[in-house]
This record gives C-alpha cells, sequence and structure tokens, in this order.
C-alpha cells in the first residue's frame, strides 16, 4: 500500500466520548497496521479536542473514529470543526460504527469521509485510505 510512498500512511485510529466497546477499532487497527500503514490507536474515552491534538502532534494522514454510541451526529463534526481550526483541512476523518445510511449522508455532506459499517471488509477500509492519501496528500510522493 506505500510502495510508492516516501513513508508509510499514518492513521490515528480513536474512540470518542463514553462508548467502551474498542474491539472494531482494535481490529481496524491491527488491518491497517498489516496494509503498511503506521497506526496510533488513542485507546477509549477520547475528547474531540484530544484526538485532534494527538492528530496534530502525530502528524497523521487520515483519523479513523469508531464509534457506537449513537453520538455520531455531535462527535463527526466537533472534530471536523476542531481539525478546520488547526489546519488540518488535508487530513482524511473517516470512521465507522452504527451509523444510520442518512446520517452518513449528511456527514459526508460536511465534509467527513466514507464511513463503513460493521462488517465492512477490512482491506476495502485500507484501500480507501491509501487512495484518499495518494489523492490529496501529493507530497509523500
Amino acid at each position: 500500500m506505500t510502495d510508492r510512498m516516501q513513508r508509510p500512511v499514518r492513521v490515528l485510529v480513536a474512540k470518542v466520548g463514553l462508548d467502551g466497546h474498542d474491539r472494531g477499532a482494535k481490529v481496524i487497527a491491527t488491518a491497517l497496521r498489516d496494509a503498511g500503514m503506521e497506526v496510533i490507536y488513542t485507546g477509549l474515552r477520547q475528547t474531540p479536542e484530544m484526538v485532534v491534538n494527538t492528530a496534530l502532534q502525530e502528524d497523521v494522514d487520515a483519523i479513523g473514529i469508531s464509534i457506537l454510541s449513537g453520538a455520531h451526529n455531535t462527535v463527526f463534526p466537533k472534530v471536523m470543526e476542531l481539525m478546520k481550526e488547526k489546519g488540518l483541512g488535508n487530513v482524511l476523518l473517516t470512521g465507522g460504527g452504527i451509523i444510520p445510511e442518512e446520517d452518513m449522508a449528511q456527514l459526508n455532506a460536511i465534509g467527513v469521509g466514507k464511513l463503513f459499517a460493521p462488517g465492512a471488509p477490512t482491506a476495502d477500509i485500507a484501500n480507501y485510505i491509501t487512495g484518499w492519501v495518494k489523492e490529496h496528500r501529493a507530497d509523500l510522493f
């Protein structure tokens, strides 16, 4: 996945809020690492501010938020707002979890990348992130 890049794609995987179910996030983190990406996993109970500050400090190409709590319509817009404030407009915000399709469409409309439902093939997620980074982060080539 990173064969022509100067460095591996760097992805921050985060669990925001009180959602304590992290098995899926850990599976995704492992799959992305296996696909050749450098993965930073924040652990549970992060705030949007903590996620964006970590993304800034770690110089990531993408942020992936795993959310099962139903707070996606609050969390994603807040993270997006903070990313813009911190100058991370060239970083992909993606994620997945229990998010109704109508809500996915609304989040996509405000600039959130593709969102993945439970059971999505991990190869599809890795390919999406890598493709987005190759298209939008030409500085890595």
